[in-house]
């Protein structure tokens, strides 16, 4: 299986609901880095996993989607805590539904918050 690895880092604000944890029910912001893992068992006729540049620019738009933004206020976090288990969650449909192309076996999203966590969200495709 070949493995394809595009990593990309931003700040977003959140605030945690629906329990007690302290500062983490008042709004602050994370330093985030989001990595995408591609897999796929058979390389393209280039000897190609994928385009980097196409997924470049799509890990440029998740950029784009939530620097500088509070996740509780985007559509995909209504209902939902804004976990760092939630936002891999969410990247990875996205990143499914744009990146479907290319005949992905399975699709890995990690998500880092700030130095001291970090979550996966992993799914055949």
């Amino acid at each position: 299986m070949y493995k394809l690895g595009v990593r990309r880092e931003f700040r977003a604000r959140h605030y945690l609901v629906g329990g007690d944890w302290g500062a983490e029910n008042i709004e602050h912001a994370h330093r985030y880095q989001v990595e995408l893992v591609l897999e796929k068992k058979e390389l393209d006729g280039h000897g190609f996993l994928v385009d980097i540049v196409e997924v470049d620019h799509h890990m440029d738009e998740i950029v784009a989607a939530f620097q500088d933004k509070t996740l509780n206020a985007q559509a995909a976090f209504q209902g939902f805590n804004p976990s760092i288990e939630r936002l891999a969650t969410v990247i990875h449909d996205r990143s499914r539904q744009r990146l479907a192309h290319f005949g992905l076996e399975s699709l890995t999203v990690m998500v880092w918050e700030d130095d001291i966590a970090w979550t996966s969200y992993s799914a055949p495709l």
